[in-house]
């Protein structure tokens, strides 16, 4: 403000401080800080983004659109979160415990009728995604294509897996297991961020993972198996494409959103 009025004097227009300030903020100005936002290194992202936006908006009643990730690893433990507290309480949770065990959740979220399908993994591999992908046929086997959208990862883009969505979409295939064909919609490099069931695993997170203290892995997935099988029969009770408001439990509503952070909605460990 100094410097402004400085400025001004030196042009002969000796002004108050709050003359300027008045000045600015009737101009529509404001003092703001930077906000810092989440990008991709990708070249094409622009282009990929469009393909992905563009499918969803032509999708069609026999097409399902599948956003696919894992959560985790995570150590079952004693986890802190949000409480609500005494003026006086200070809630604690040890730096240094046992692990009880660990857990990864692989699942697919379905954009149109908004369901969840998850299984347990004990590794993030192609192996799992090849499991997922036969998991999904034949649960979707009534559709005439299923889109497959994710993030960057190797196993999610091994030659492996390229060659058995090349199988199932062959004609000699088709002709023997008849079902959906499959298209690869994935995401630009390093935009995590896009992914729409990133907002559904936070939800999750929030609503049994922190504050818990389960006794075993296996107590663990019962509550994890538990909130999806309500999820999934909220929206099939209330249809709702994902990217409307969804069922509270989600941070942010689950949509492509360049601005959505929920990657890290729980610290990982081993």
């Amino acid at each position: 403000m100094s410097d402004i009025r400085l400025a001004l004097k030196n042009e002969h227009l000796p002004l108050s401080a709050a003359t300027v300030r008045t000045i600015i903020r009737n101009a529509g100005f404001r003092f703001r800080k930077a906000k810092k936002v989440l990008t991709s290194t990708d070249p094409k992202y622009r282009e990929k983004l469009k393909g992905i936006t563009t499918i969803l908006q032509s999708l069609k009643p026999d097409e399902k659109f599948f956003s696919i990730d894992e959560f985790g690893p995570f150590a079952i433990k004693l986890q802190g979160g949000r409480s609500l507290v005494k003026a006086d309480e200070i809630k604690t949770v040890p730096q240094h415990q046992r692990s009880k065990g660990r857990l990864i959740c692989t699942a697919a979220l379905e954009l149109s009728k908004n369901q969840v399908t998850h299984f347990y993994s004990e590794k993030k591999n192609t192996g799992e995604m090849l499991k997922l992908l036969d998991l999904l046929l034949v649960t979707y086997a009534d559709q005439a294509c299923i889109y497959f959208s994710w993030d960057a990862a190797s196993w999610h883009a091994s030659k492996k897996l390229y060659r058995r969505v090349a199988e199932i979409n062959s004609e000699a295939y088709r002709s023997a297991h008849p079902g959906p064909r499959v298209t690869l919609a994935p995401l630009p490099a390093c935009a995590q961020f896009l992914n729409v069931i990133e907002s559904v695993f936070s939800g999750m997170a929030r609503a049994i993972i922190h504050n818990s203290d389960y006794p075993s892995a296996a107590v663990c997935m019962n509550a994890i198996d538990r909130y999806f099988v309500e999820r999934n029969t909220f929206f099939r009770q209330h249809p709702k494409r994902a990217g409307n408001k969804l069922w509270g439990k989600e941070r942010i509503p689950a949509a492509f959103d360049e601005a959505n952070n929920c990657n890290r909605v729980l610290k990982k460990s081993a």
